[in-house]
């Protein structure tokens, strides 16, 4: 399949890495400064914080000294309306981009995108920043934490991709979301507000579930395939993701921040093993994953979400045990001080790479819409770049020798004790894998 995917051709000098949240932060407004022609950002949030306002004030002063700017910005419909989980009396990040557009002489447009009538049941995990010819590909979203505004980041993944007709593919998707009814702008002043019905957010769904990026490509050479997703029958970027697990020859490298790998995806990394190659994975600490608190703060049920993740990878390493013994699988536990990780994406013997903000969980393969960019590099030109990422990300990782380092049931806090044991009487578990 992978041979077989059209692409749009790109040298080798036209792809960069950010290594760090700063670094990205750093980019990210120098080229929102620099814009020419337009500007078009996909990502779940834009948050109401100092990182957020940053952004929002870039993006503004680029309009501003550049009025014929085409500058869009994409979010969560539903996640931009409401506060942050666990924080009482927010009011959601839409309130602040009325604010800040209300006083612009050259407002931007800011567009709230309801995959689905709930956010529970699916939101835009679409990412991409798309500035000029450029793309600035990562899984991060937009505020303090993502941006590294001040002591605390969330470790991710950031590759700037220099290619006119590859900016082109993303923005002109993205252009197209603006047909849609269901999607509306999150910077309206009247009364009342023109909100997305039921009827228009189901027609969204089912056009979303068909929808691909549309482009001319090629068969052969250094080339990028961007890929989009929602839903399990037409996914194009499921169906990429599981090609490059079964065709890779010798090893696989695969970062997720959140382990729970869908059933197709954890049967082929099984049977991957067991013919005798190589599997390394990448995974956060449950004190990395952004949903962890710290013992000295207040407790809430959300924070047993980390644990339900850590029994997911017990589980996976124990039926894999003899892999580990074998020198066929490592998993690595990333662990920073206090701070989280997040990065995404599958690397087959180093020559296909899947760029995605995908979770890669049953969520992400079925519930959202997900995108990815897929970097084929058959002979290796890339291999200088993504080997010095990669060391970067294994850092901070300590490898897991055997399942039964991973801590159980019956080390954890007892209100998550509760949640858990509560969980596993009611049989919820099966119903939680397939939102989380």
């Amino acid at each position: 399949m992978l041979s077989q995917l059209s692409g749009i051709s790109i040298t080798a000098d036209s792809m960069s890495w950010l290594l760090t949240a700063e670094h990205f932060r750093k980019e990210l407004i120098n080229r929102i400064a620099n814009a020419q022609h337009s500007i078009y950002i996909s990502a779940l949030y834009l948050e109401d914080d100092e990182a957020g306002r940053e952004i929002i004030d870039a993006l503004l002063a680029a309009k501003q000294s550049n009025p014929t700017l085409d500058v869009k910005v994409f979010v969560d419909f539903h996640r931009a309306r409401r506060g942050l989980i666990g924080h009482k009396g927010d009011s959601g990040n839409y309130f602040m981009y009325r604010e800040r557009l209300a006083k612009a002489e050259h407002p931007i447009e800011i567009y709230g995108v309801p995959v689905k009538s709930k956010e529970i049941l699916g939101v835009l995990h679409l990412k991409g920043f798309v500035i000029d010819d450029s793309i600035i590909f990562s899984g991060a979203s937009l505020n303090n934490i993502y941006l590294h505004h001040a002591n605390k980041y969330r470790f991710d993944r950031y590759h700037v991709i220099d290619s006119e007709y590859g900016a082109r593919t993303l923005r002109d998707f993205m252009k197209g979301l603006l047909e849609e009814p269901a999607i509306v702008s999150l910077a309206q002043t009247q009364e009342p507000e023109i909100l997305p019905t039921k009827s228009q957010i189901k027609k969204l769904k089912s056009r979303l579930s068909r929808s691909n990026y549309e482009f001319n490509g090629v068969k052969l050479g250094l080339r990028i395939t961007p890929l989009v997703g929602l839903g399990k029958r037409k996914n194009a970027l499921n169906k990429a993701a599981i090609a490059v697990v079964k065709e890779s020859i010798e090893s696989l490298f695969i970062c997720t921040p959140y382990f729970n790998p869908p059933y197709s995806l954890s049967r082929a990394l099984t049977k991957h093993l067991k013919q005798g190659k190589k599997l390394e994975i990448v995974v956060g600490d449950k004190t990395a994953n952004d949903f962890f608190i710290p013992p000295e703060e207040e407790f809430s049920t959300i924070g047993a979400v980390p644990y339900i993740y850590e029994q997911a990878l017990l589980r996976f390493m124990k039926r894999h045990q003899w892999a580990i013994d074998k020198g066929l699988l490592k998993v690595n536990l990333w662990k920073n001080e206090n701070n989280s990780f997040h990065l995404k994406g599958i690397s087959a013997d180093n020559k296909y790479h899947l760029l995605t903000g995908s979770n890669l969980n049953p969520r992400a393969w079925s519930l959202d819409l997900e995108n990815g960019i897929l970097v084929h590099d058959v002979h290796q030109e890339l291999e200088q770049g993504f080997s010095k990422e990669r060391e970067h990300i294994l850092q901070n990782t300590t490898q897991v020798a055997h399942y039964t380092d991973i801590e159980t049931l019956q080390d954890y806090p007892e209100e998550v004790k509760k949640i858990l044991t509560r969980i596993k009487r009611l049989r919820a578990d099966f119903i939680l894998r397939r939102i989380m």
